[in-house]
């Protein structure tokens, strides 16, 4: 998998339509069942709408991530264009999806798992829900992100010109992420508000304030259990993120 998702220097300078589309289709697929069970919480009708979102939210990134890295390229040295810049990020959306999409079982079995969204721990179970996925997105997304490391020093042939490039994306990918993901909310559903596929005031707040409320809730109720829960899921991914690394680095026989 990695041979297909990850490309050569030479098949960068010309991406192959096929190519993209094998790597749009996973990216898709992967994202599409790791949303089902990031919304089944609220209801299994919002885990349908985050299905249909999250390949949405990662178009949008991919699409202004990969227009703004292609005017860096410029800048920063790398040659990089448009289209190759787009090539190679959708190839790190796919190993993250990849990643996303491995672990949607225990996703969804936390989603069952933590207390109701009626429940008399609703708010601390939503805040612990939502800090966990958003640590489990941000840790695939990283690796997808630096797992194209190698391809841009042997494209680059330069280490610094391909650190700069690797951290624009990465920089890239973070911001447009956490705006479009507010923008496009609710992903989580809040408890008190209907089922919706899109908030009626979705300009109102920002992405950061809505992490760092959910951080003091939750270190406020001390909520064990949905501490726990979190813990385990983040440290699953963590450890898929582990064997697929030690698969990577043994020897072809």
């Amino acid at each position: 998998m990695r041979e297909l998702l990850t490309p050569t220097a030479q098949q960068l300078r010309e991406p192959a339509t096929g190519a993209i589309l094998r790597a749009a289709l996973i990216a898709a697929a992967g994202f599409g069942i790791y949303g089902f069970t990031v919304g089944y919480w609220r209801s299994p009708v919002m885990g349908w709408y985050v299905a249909l979102k999250m390949p949405l939210l990662i178009t949008l990134t991919l699409a202004c991530n990969g227009l703004l890295n292609g005017l860096l390229g410029l800048l920063l040295g790398s040659g990089l264009s448009f289209k190759q810049s787009l090539h190679a990020l959708l190839n790190g959306f796919a190993i993250t999806a990849l990643i996303l999409g491995s672990v949607a079982p225990v996703t969804f079995f936390l989603a069952i798992n933590v207390p109701a969204h009626d429940s008399a721990q609703a708010i601390t179970s939503h805040s612990a829900y939502l800090l966990t996925h958003v640590s489990l997105i941000a840790i695939a997304g990283l690796v997808g992100v630096i797992h194209l490391a190698k391809l841009l020093e042997s494209y680059t042939h330069s280490r610094t010109i391909a650190r700069a490039t690797l951290g624009a994306w990465i920089a890239g990918n973070a911001f447009l992420g956490c705006q479009f993901s507010w923008v496009l909310r609710p992903f989580f559903g809040s408890p008190g508000l209907k089922v919706a596929f899109i908030r009626e005031n979705p300009m109102e707040g920002n992405f950061y304030e809505s992490v760092w409320r959910a951080m003091r809730r939750l270190l406020e109720k001390c909520d064990f259990e949905s501490l726990g829960l979190m813990g385990i899921s983040i440290g699953v991914v963590i450890f898929i993120i582990l064997q697929i690394r030690n698969q990577q680095t043994k020897p072809k026989p």
